[in-house]
């Protein structure tokens, strides 16, 4: 018998250790990791330098309530507001940092109204599961928290049709993450943001997934010639170290006053000191164009097994996070099973997407590893 909720569909795997890009399990195997804990592991497994940064703080002082002031929470937002006009509210999640962002936009227009798309995951809050827009998600949990509109992503009639004096914000993702990892058309984002605009509405930029240098820039809005009113981290800010944050344009900090929001353990002191290190590192324009490269190199291996693979529809993303669109569910399966038994952890994403996710220090020979066993189970799979 377990103890445990029976709500995650875990696999009999249990991965016991790690070292940079690879992962133990308890029999010994290794795994060459192209999931990063699902885009939080971006500079790998046991990290030395933050392994003493933790180790430091953890000598001084673990936490402290937010009754008191927090250097250390200054000098990640000075960082995370990467010399533009943001102010930070520091939280432990994504979820957590979306509820921040939805109650803000609220509190800040007087509107309720939030327009959010088809397929995105926003997480499983009551305000963030209401921000996504997949049925089920929602099954069984409503009612949902009022005045969220779901429109196709990726399409504009149907935002020019819907958004007006009452909408609050509107809320996307860049590349939507657990809905498949579709991208959104720098075009299409650059007119929601004209719209947003027009109407007097907050765009708010779920970076949860693609933020901290997942896309090859610090943010994924830098390569859409936006800059939003709001947007959220959390995954890879911490490096496995529980940490979210909601960032805002400096003008909306007046609705954020004293006692209008908060967290206990948000923006700890062990959390902050490994955040910052972790921007520090990953904020360098060297590193940020190996990203990019390692990215081409990994999407430009991908297309040369797609055009040799007929249950391959499609492949699509940035920089290192990569969706495979497959004919059907059960090859996804076959295919993740397979994956695994040779050796390469990989997700899925929607009903029939296999994600690929490495960490952002995945090198260029372990990156032609991966795709020589993502090569080999295509061609076995196929015949």
């Amino acid at each position: 018998m377990s103890y445990l909720f029976p709500n995650y569909q875990r696999k009999e795997l249990e991965l016991i250790k790690g070292a940079q890009n690879t992962l133990t399990d308890r029999s010994g195997k290794k795994y060459l990791d192209f999931t990063s804990g699902i885009g939080v592991m971006n500079l790998g497994y046991n990290d030395p330098e933050l392994n003493q940064v933790l180790q430091n703080q953890a000598s001084l002082l673990w936490h402290t309530p937010n009754l008191y002031e927090n250097q250390l929470q200054e000098q990640t937002a000075e960082q995370l507001a990467n010399n533009k006009e943001y102010v930070s509210y520091f939280c432990n999640s994504g979820a957590e940092a979306n509820e921040a962002a939805i109650k803000l936009a609220r509190k800040a227009t007087g509107r309720s109204k939030i327009i959010t798309f088809t397929n995105s995951f926003h997480g499983r809050t009551y305000g963030a599961m209401s921000a996504t827009g997949q049925a089920n998600i929602h099954a069984g949990f409503e009612p949902l928290v009022p005045d969220f509109v779901y429109l196709p992503f990726n399409e504009l009639e149907p935002l020019k049709a819907e958004i007006n004096q009452q909408t609050a914000a509107v809320m996307l993702e860049l590349i939507q993450g657990e809905g498949g990892v579709v991208p959104a058309k720098a075009s299409w984002v650059q007119s929601v943001q004209a719209l947003c605009h027009e109407f007097g509405a907050l765009l708010i930029i779920d970076e949860i997934q693609t933020g901290i240098g997942r896309t090859g820039t610090l943010y994924a809005y830098e390569q859409y010639q936006i800059e939003p009113d709001i947007f959220t981290l959390a995954k890879g800010l911490g490096n496995g170290i529980p940490v979210g944050a909601m960032l805002g344009k400096t003008i909306l900090a007046e609705f954020f006053g004293p006692g209008s929001h908060g967290s206990t353990f948000g923006g700890n002191k062990l959390a902050m000191s490994v955040a910052s290190h972790v921007v520090t590192r990953i904020n360098q324009p060297d590193f940020l164009q190996s990203v990019q490269t390692k990215g081409a190199q990994l999407y430009s291996g991908l297309t040369k097994i797609a055009e040799k693979n007929q249950q391959i529809i499609a492949v699509r993303g940035k920089g290192l996070m990569f969706g495979i669109e497959l004919v059907n569910q059960n090859t996804l399966k076959q295919v993740l099973d397979q994956l695994e038994s040779e050796g390469l952890l990989a997700l899925k994403a929607g009903q029939t997407v296999l994600r690929l996710l490495p960490p952002l220090t995945i090198t260029k020979e372990e990156i032609d590893q991966g795709l020589s066993i993502i090569a080999n189970v295509f061609n076995n799979s196929a015949s």
